[in-house]
Protein backbone atom coordinates (compact mmCIF):
# COMPACT_ATOMS: atom_id res chain seq x y z
CA UNK A 1 0.00 0.00 0.00
CA UNK A 2 1.21 3.36 -0.98
CA UNK A 3 0.77 6.76 0.03
CA UNK A 4 0.87 8.85 -2.22
CA UNK A 5 -1.67 5.68 -4.55
CA UNK A 6 -4.18 6.84 -1.57
CA UNK A 7 -3.00 10.64 -2.02
CA UNK A 8 -3.68 10.36 -6.38
CA UNK A 9 -7.03 8.25 -5.85
CA UNK A 10 -8.48 10.91 -3.44
CA UNK A 11 -7.50 13.99 -5.21
CA UNK A 12 -8.94 12.16 -8.62
CA UNK A 13 -11.90 11.68 -6.29
CA UNK A 14 -11.67 15.09 -5.04
CA UNK A 15 -11.66 16.71 -8.75
CA UNK A 16 -15.00 14.72 -9.56
CA UNK A 17 -16.79 15.61 -6.42
CA UNK A 18 -15.85 19.71 -7.19
CA UNK A 19 -17.70 18.70 -10.58
CA UNK A 20 -20.11 17.24 -8.64
CA UNK A 21 -20.78 20.00 -6.18
CA UNK A 22 -20.53 22.80 -9.13
CA UNK A 23 -23.10 21.03 -11.24
CA UNK A 24 -25.88 21.15 -8.47
CA UNK A 25 -25.15 24.77 -7.56
CA UNK A 26 -25.52 25.41 -11.51
CA UNK A 27 -29.26 23.39 -11.38
CA UNK A 28 -30.14 25.13 -8.27
CA UNK A 29 -29.71 28.50 -9.87
CA UNK A 30 -31.58 27.29 -13.07
CA UNK A 31 -33.95 24.31 -12.03
CA UNK A 32 -37.67 26.24 -13.80
CA UNK A 33 -40.01 28.22 -11.75
CA UNK A 34 -37.39 26.61 -8.40
CA UNK A 35 -39.34 23.17 -9.26
CA UNK A 36 -36.25 21.21 -7.95
CA UNK A 37 -33.79 24.46 -6.93
CA UNK A 38 -33.93 22.93 -3.22
CA UNK A 39 -33.53 19.52 -4.08
CA UNK A 40 -29.97 20.49 -6.45
CA UNK A 41 -29.10 22.63 -3.36
CA UNK A 42 -29.72 20.13 -0.67
CA UNK A 43 -27.26 17.90 -2.99
CA UNK A 44 -24.67 20.20 -3.43
CA UNK A 45 -24.53 20.59 0.18
CA UNK A 46 -24.19 16.83 1.14
CA UNK A 47 -21.32 16.66 -1.90
CA UNK A 48 -19.91 19.50 -0.23
CA UNK A 49 -19.49 17.32 3.24
CA UNK A 50 -18.44 14.24 0.85
CA UNK A 51 -15.69 16.71 -0.21
CA UNK A 52 -14.36 17.95 3.16
CA UNK A 53 -14.27 14.05 4.01
CA UNK A 54 -11.92 13.51 1.32
CA UNK A 55 -9.87 16.36 1.87
CA UNK A 56 -9.30 15.77 5.21
CA UNK A 57 -8.28 11.99 4.24
CA UNK A 58 -5.73 13.47 1.60
CA UNK A 59 -4.35 16.38 3.82
CA UNK A 60 -3.77 13.69 6.82
CA UNK A 61 -1.65 11.62 4.57
CA UNK A 62 0.33 14.93 3.22
CA UNK A 63 -1.98 15.49 0.24
CA UNK A 64 -2.65 19.01 -1.20
CA UNK A 65 -6.04 18.66 -2.41
CA UNK A 66 -6.97 20.51 -5.42
CA UNK A 67 -9.83 23.45 -4.85
CA UNK A 68 -11.10 22.94 -8.11
CA UNK A 69 -12.79 20.45 -11.06
CA UNK A 70 -12.16 18.95 -13.95
CA UNK A 71 -12.64 20.59 -18.23
CA UNK A 72 -15.12 17.57 -18.68
CA UNK A 73 -17.26 18.99 -15.42
CA UNK A 74 -17.10 22.64 -17.23
CA UNK A 75 -18.00 21.22 -20.57
CA UNK A 76 -20.76 18.58 -18.86
CA UNK A 77 -22.14 21.75 -17.27
CA UNK A 78 -22.12 23.94 -20.33
CA UNK A 79 -24.04 21.02 -22.31
CA UNK A 80 -26.23 20.79 -19.82
CA UNK A 81 -27.18 24.48 -20.30
CA UNK A 82 -27.27 24.10 -24.12
CA UNK A 83 -29.56 21.70 -23.71
CA UNK A 84 -31.78 23.59 -21.11
CA UNK A 85 -31.77 26.74 -23.72
CA UNK A 86 -33.52 24.38 -26.51
CA UNK A 87 -36.26 23.81 -24.04
CA UNK A 88 -35.05 20.48 -22.57
CA UNK A 89 -36.19 22.71 -19.39
CA UNK A 90 -35.75 20.09 -15.91
CA UNK A 91 -35.90 17.05 -17.46
CA UNK A 92 -32.82 18.09 -19.60
CA UNK A 93 -31.48 19.34 -16.18
CA UNK A 94 -32.26 15.87 -14.52
CA UNK A 95 -31.59 13.79 -17.58
CA UNK A 96 -27.37 15.41 -17.56
CA UNK A 97 -27.50 15.27 -13.75
CA UNK A 98 -27.98 11.45 -14.19
CA UNK A 99 -25.33 11.36 -16.16
CA UNK A 100 -23.11 13.09 -14.07
CA UNK A 101 -24.51 11.12 -10.69
CA UNK A 102 -23.19 7.68 -13.38
CA UNK A 103 -19.76 9.03 -14.17
CA UNK A 104 -19.35 9.79 -10.38
CA UNK A 105 -20.49 6.34 -8.93
CA UNK A 106 -18.07 4.65 -11.16
CA UNK A 107 -15.18 6.97 -10.63
CA UNK A 108 -15.67 5.66 -6.34
CA UNK A 109 -16.02 2.13 -7.78
CA UNK A 110 -13.20 1.72 -10.03
CA UNK A 111 -11.36 3.75 -7.19
CA UNK A 112 -12.53 1.09 -4.33
CA UNK A 113 -11.49 -1.42 -6.49
CA UNK A 114 -7.70 -0.18 -6.76
CA UNK A 115 -6.22 -3.29 -5.00
CA UNK A 116 -3.09 -0.78 -3.75
CA UNK A 117 -4.87 1.56 -2.17
CA UNK A 118 -5.33 1.30 1.76
CA UNK A 119 -7.76 -0.05 4.36
CA UNK A 120 -8.13 3.64 6.09
CA UNK A 121 -8.48 5.53 2.47
CA UNK A 122 -10.82 2.45 1.37
CA UNK A 123 -12.97 3.14 4.20
CA UNK A 124 -12.77 7.07 3.69
CA UNK A 125 -14.24 6.43 0.00
CA UNK A 126 -17.22 3.85 1.30
CA UNK A 127 -18.83 5.91 3.61
CA UNK A 128 -18.49 8.64 0.73
CA UNK A 129 -20.09 5.99 -1.74
CA UNK A 130 -23.12 5.71 0.46
CA UNK A 131 -23.86 9.24 -0.04
CA UNK A 132 -22.73 8.80 -4.26
CA UNK A 133 -25.25 5.93 -4.50
CA UNK A 134 -28.10 7.89 -2.30
CA UNK A 135 -28.00 10.85 -4.24
CA UNK A 136 -27.61 8.53 -7.70
CA UNK A 137 -30.72 6.80 -6.53
CA UNK A 138 -32.78 9.67 -5.55
CA UNK A 139 -31.74 11.67 -9.05
CA UNK A 140 -32.37 8.23 -11.11
CA UNK A 141 -35.92 7.80 -9.44
CA UNK A 142 -36.48 11.25 -10.40
CA UNK A 143 -36.04 11.31 -13.40
CA UNK A 144 -38.29 7.64 -13.94
CA UNK A 145 -41.22 9.91 -12.50
CA UNK A 146 -40.19 12.73 -14.81
CA UNK A 147 -40.65 10.02 -17.98
CA UNK A 148 -44.25 8.07 -16.52
CA UNK A 149 -45.92 11.23 -16.06
CA UNK A 150 -44.92 12.16 -19.79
Amino acid sequence: MSTNTDIAKLDDLIVTTVDSIRGYEYSSEHADAGRYATFFAEMAQDRLEMLDQLQQASRALGGTPAEYGSLAGTVHRRIEAFRRVLGGGDEAMISEIERGEDYLKQEFERAMQDEHVSAETRAVMERCYDSVRAGHDRVSAIKHAMEEAA
